[in-house]
């Protein structure tokens, strides 16, 4: 909570690099209620999900296996249009939108969820995009990457027809993860309230057709304009942690924006040199873990866990484990998370001993485990993200896969071996280590527990004896055996 007044200047150092969601009470002249930083964790996401930082990515799974249609609620139900302004009344430059990065074009609304209808279809689009406000009623639109909301909207300008589309602010957590997901001919409006656990409330817009969340915080119409990618847009502070240019985008024109009475707006954090403690960072990691572990089921008998960096922007790095059953699964993982919709750049595969979220326990199996030589994958001309800085421009680019695996069939040999602190097995008395050597050979410890001995200092004068009387050997696994013992 953070009580004192706050320029809106000031959100952004506040909220940069901080690992706690920050609840702004009076910000800016207005005294508005502004919250940042809410998804910057694994831990709330899970939270959200009623579920730990392990469990998340399979709690989201299991919900996305049920979907639930959408149930329709009227104005007077729903708290998002307690309060209903139009004309010069629905004013972008009233709330609370603050600069987020210095070098921003312009203060941007980044929590936005968008809504816009699939033309025939009657089916809700749910998306991601970012907002550069350009006045009291026009904005510029994010619109370049590949998406449903862009092929609509391109279909449209092209008949040079204005697009309905809603944005939703201030949103339920299970709300942003469902905008990143995708599913094919399904209303995303069932995909929202698959990931809620329940149907989502939705109220129908006061200036379009389009149904959003009745429960939003804010929730701002318009149409996008079908001049096409027009308006000098960014640059921005993006997920990747460094700026985006300037682009051409759709201009967006404000029809209205309704509220709840206490309404909280809220600001969704990106880009930076703490990429693993924003909103971006975090759902990204979710929408890369989604698709890489379905690409990973069909591919692979036992795919067991699936981690995407949230340092890496939660997309570049994917780190998977599997139970390899037959030699070559460990590639074809690697292949399988390279052609999925994970955009991954970098995977990382290992063994089921390994903890995909321990960074201490990856590095090791690197060090140890991979030979540049035999277990490296080298890839050209993938499809990829454009925003990577990298590319130089490029359209497509390269993939590296590292097999971080034990070869197969070599898992259990001892040089893999992990040492463990010694525990004693029961065994039988001994009164000495020659009788116990006589039944035997032994490991050390085996002797230790066959003479019951805490210590094993004694022991080293017993062997030293048989040492000297020519008695004992030791074997290629090191353990001791007596001469003449026909062992």
């Amino acid at each position: 909570m953070h009580n004192a007044p706050i320029d809106l200047v000031d959100v952004g150092a506040v909220l940069d690099g901080n690992p706690r969601a920050v609840h702004f009470k009076t910000a800016g002249p207005e005294k508005a209620e502004l919250v940042g930083n809410v998804m910057g964790s694994r831990r709330r996401l899970a939270g959200a999900l009623d579920t730990d930082e392990r469990g998340l990515s399979g709690a989201l799974t299991a919900r996305l296996s049920r979907l639930h249609p959408p149930v329709e609620v009227t104005s007077q139900q729903a708290p998002v249009q307690q309060v209903v302004l139009k004309g010069d009344d629905a004013d972008l430059c009233a709330l609370p939108v603050h600069l987020q990065h210095g070098a921003d074009g312009a203060p941007y609304i980044s929590a936005g969820i968008d809504y816009a209808l699939f033309p025939g279809t009657g089916f809700t689009n749910v998306g991601c995009r970012r907002i550069m406000l350009r006045g009291p009623r026009q904005a510029g639109v994010d619109l370049i990457a590949p998406s449903d909301m862009r092929a609509i909207y391109l279909d449209a300008a092209a008949r040079q027809e204005p697009v309905p589309v809603a944005y939703a602010v201030g949103s339920h957590p299970a709300d942003y993860l469902a905008a990143m997901v995708s599913l094919p001919s399904v209303n995303e409006l069932d995909i929202v309230g698959a990931v809620r656990g329940q149907p989502v409330p939705v109220v129908k817009c006061v200036t379009s057709d389009i149904r959003v969340p009745a429960d939003a915080e804010y929730v701002i119409e318009g149409v996008l304009d079908p001049a096409g990618h027009v308006e000098p847009e960014g640059p921005f502070g993006e997920y990747v942690g460094y700026y985006g240019v300037v682009k051409r985008n759709p201009v967006l024109h404000v029809t209205a924006i309704t509220h709840r009475e206490d309404a909280l707006f809220q600001t969704v954090t990106i880009g930076g040199r703490y990429l693993a403690r924003t909103d971006t960072a975090q759902l990204t990691t979710m929408k890369t873990e989604s698709a890489a572990w379905a690409a990973l089921m069909a591919a692979v008998r036992e795919p067991l866990a699936v981690f995407a960096t949230p340092s890496s922007g939660g997309m570049y790095n994917v780190r998977v484990s599997l139970r390899q059953r037959v030699p070559g699964d460990a590639r074809n993982a690697i292949a399988a998370v390279f052609g999925s919709h994970a955009e991954a750049k970098h995977v990382f595969a290992f063994d089921p001993d390994i903890d995909v979220f321990s960074d201490e326990e990856c590095d090791w199996a690197l060090a140890t485990r991979f030979q540049a030589d035999r277990d490296l994958i080298v890839g050209s001309g993938f499809r990829v993200v454009p925003l990577d800085p990298s590319l130089g421009g490029a359209r497509t680019g390269a993939k590296l896969g590292f097999d971080c695996t034990i070869p197969f069939g070599k898992a259990d040999a001892f040089e893999f071996s992990v040492p463990m602190p010694p525990v004693a097995k029961p065994a039988a008395p001994q009164p000495s280590a020659a009788a116990a050597l006589a039944a035997g050979p032994a490991s050390f410890l085996e002797l230790m527990a066959a003479l019951g001995s805490k210590d094993g200092r004694e022991i080293l004068r017993e062997l030293d004896a048989l040492y000297k009387a020519r008695r004992l050997g030791r074997l290629d696994d090191g353990r001791y055996v007596l001469k003449g013992n026909g062992k």
